[in-house]
C-alpha cells in the first residue's frame, strides 16, 4: 500500500496536475462601478472531444476520516475538472502526472485551506472528492458531451495528515 502524508497546497507544487484557484494570490481589477472586485482567469477549462462543452454544478460531500484508504485513483481524459469550496471547507486532494499507468513514486498528496480549489488538467489522476471536517459544497467545473471520461486505475492508496502522526 502506497501511504502519503498531504502536505500543503501550493500553486508551485500543483503545477504539475492543474492549477491552484485561489483569489488571495490571483491578479484582480474593479468592475461593475468599482463595487466588485475581478479576480479573471483563474483556471484553464479543457473540453476535448465530439460535442463536448463546459459543465457547471455544484457537489455535496459528505466528510472523510483519516487516515483515508482508497482503492484507485482517476482520470477524466477528455477534460479538465475544477473543484472550488463556497464554505472554505477543506479537502484532501491526491494526484499522479497523467499516462497510462501511475507511478507510485509520483504520487503526490496535498490538504488545501478552505479558501482553495483545483483544477486538474485533462488526464491527471486524482482521487474522489475527500472533504475534512464538515459537509461541503463545491463548485464544479467539469467536461460535459459524447465519449467515456471516466478511468480509473486500482492503486491501494493510505493518506495522512500531519496530525494523524
Amino acid at each position: 500500500m502506497l501511504e502519503l502524508v498531504a502536505e500543503p497546497l501550493t500553486a508551485e507544487a500543483f503545477a504539475p496536475f492543474g492549477d491552484v484557484i485561489d483569489a488571495r494570490t490571483s491578479d484582480s481589477f474593479p468592475i461593475n462601478s468599482g463595487l466588485t472586485q475581478r479576480h479573471h482567469d483563474l483556471a484553464k477549462v479543457e473540453t476535448l472531444g465530439e460535442n463536448a462543452h463546459t459543465v457547471v454544478s455544484i457537489f455535496v460531500s459528505q466528510p472523510i476520516k483519516t487516515p483515508l484508504e482508497l482503492p484507485f485513483l482517476e482520470r477524466h481524459p477528455q477534460g479538465s475538472q475544477a473543484f472550488m469550496p463556497l464554505h472554505e471547507e477543506r479537502f484532501l486532494v491526491v494526484v499522479a502526472p497523467a499516462g497510462d499507468t501511475i507511478d507510485p513514486g509520483d504520487v503526490r498528496a496535498f490538504v488545501t485551506d478552505g479558501r482553495q480549489g483545483v483544477n486538474y488538467r485533462a488526464g491527471v489522476w486524482h482521487a474522489i472528492q475527500s472533504v475534512l471536517e464538515r459537509e461541503g459544497e463545491f463548485l464544479v467545473v467539469d467536461r460535459g458531451g459524447d465519449g467515456d471520461n471516466c478511468d480509473e486505475y486500482p492503486l491501494k492508496l493510505r493518506i495522512t495528515l500531519k496530525d494523524d502522526e
